[in-house]
């Protein structure tokens, strides 16, 4: 039976060793994401600079061990990405947060979220976690995908955030519990 759960013209893949090449398509999808309006903790303007010196960062998080990297590929390149960081207290080794889910504008509406996140669960799992955690912008499309998929909503706290043109949004929290 084929696999139904991604759009056929869309790759997923774990980065291990970001590349220079990974880090430009990753910071023109975070650009893409912060000017068109999601908060996703950064605030116009978004340059250039600013989402490659975050890439770096978070490259240099993944090669430690720290953080797993996911993308969503499709023929223009990297169309939208998904972390875990793995990297817990002691007394929480058994999950992971799920950071920076990102879909360019042009890859909204295809599936590549509810793929990207159905990835990111079973990488957890490989990793030995068991539980999954994440907040997002309540209201928006994000919390209605992680809704849709099954994610636990656990609440919502007002005025948490701002969104990148500086108006306050709220955010609601989400928990995954992963079986084996």
């Amino acid at each position: 039976m084929p696999d139904t759960s991604r759009p056929t013209d869309i790759t997923l893949r774990r980065i291990t060793q970001p590349d220079d090449s990974d880090l430009q398509d990753l910071s023109r999808v975070l650009i893409d994401c912060v000017q068109g309006g999601a908060s996703v903790s950064f605030m116009l303007p978004m340059t250039p600079e600013k989402s490659l010196a975050f890439w770096r960062q978070v490259a240099e998080g993944v090669r430690r061990g720290q953080r797993a990297l996911l993308v969503a590929e499709d023929a223009a390149g990297i169309v939208g990405t998904v972390q875990l960081v793995l990297d817990q207290p002691e007394n929480q080794p058994h999950r992971a947060d799920v950071s920076k889910m990102l879909v360019h504008r042009r890859g909204r509406r295809r599936g590549v979220g509810a793929a990207l996140m159905t990835a990111a669960e079973a990488l957890g799992r490989e990793c030995g976690k068991s539980l999954l955690v994440l907040d997002t912008v309540t209201g928006g499309d994000a919390e209605r995908l992680y809704a849709r998929l099954g994610w636990q909503r656990v609440g919502v706290i007002p005025g948490f955030a701002l969104f990148p043109d500086g108006a306050p949004c709220a955010t609601t929290y989400f928990y995954r519990e992963l079986s084996p």
